[in-house]
C-alpha cells in the first residue's frame, strides 16, 4: 500500500468498520472519511490522531513512514474506561476524605494545598497500580511481541 487512503481503507476493512462506523468513532463526517480514503484530502493533525486511535495503529504507518501497522502503545496502556474508573474512584475517595476529621494531622485540618497534593498522589498511585496489574495479569497471547 503506497498511500494514506489505501492504508486507512485497509485498516478500516480489517476491523470490519463501515465508513459510517469510522466516522462515529473519530468524530469526522462520512464525507471526510471518504475523501481521505480516496486521497482527495489529507487529514489535519487532529483528524489524523482520531484515525490513529480508531484504527488502532500509529501515525507513522498511516503517513507511509513505516510498514508496521501495529499500535505504538504498549498493551498495558490505560484505556478510556480505565481513566473513567480511576476518576470515579478518586472522586469517591476524595469525597470520603472531605470531612474535617478524616483529613487531619495532629488534630489540625489540612489546608487546600495539602488536600490537592494528596489527591494528586492518590491519582498517580491508582494509575501505577492499574498499569502494574495489566502487566502482571494480561495473558501472554494478548501482549504482542513486547518483552516488558
Amino acid at each position: 500500500m503506497a498511500n494514506l487512503g489505501d492504508r486507512i481503507k485497509h485498516l478500516r476493512e480489517k476491523l470490519k468498520f463501515t465508513q459510517k462506523d469510522l466516522s462515529k468513532k473519530t468524530g469526522l463526517t462520512i464525507v471526510q472519511v471518504s475523501r481521505y480514503e480516496n486521497n482527495e484530502r489529507k487529514p489535519d493533525p487532529e483528524a489524523l490522531s482520531a484515525l490513529v486511535d480508531a484504527l488502532e495503529t500509529n501515525a507513522d504507518y498511516l503517513l507511509c513512514r513505516t510498514d508496521d501497522p501495529s499500535s505504538s502503545k504498549p498493551y498495558y496502556t490505560l484505556t478510556k474506561k480505565d481513566e473513567r474508573d480511576i476518576a470515579k474512584d478518586l472522586e469517591r475517595m476524595m469525597s470520603d476524605l472531605e470531612s474535617n476529621e478524616a483529613m487531619a494531622f495532629n488534630g489540625e485540618p489540612m489546608d487546600d494545598e495539602t488536600r490537592e497534593l494528596v489527591r494528586i498522589s492518590l491519582e498517580n498511585s491508582m494509575r501505577l497500580a492499574k498499569e502494574m496489574a495489566k502487566k502482571k495479569f494480561t495473558p501472554k497471547k494478548y501482549r504482542g511481541n513486547e518483552d516488558e
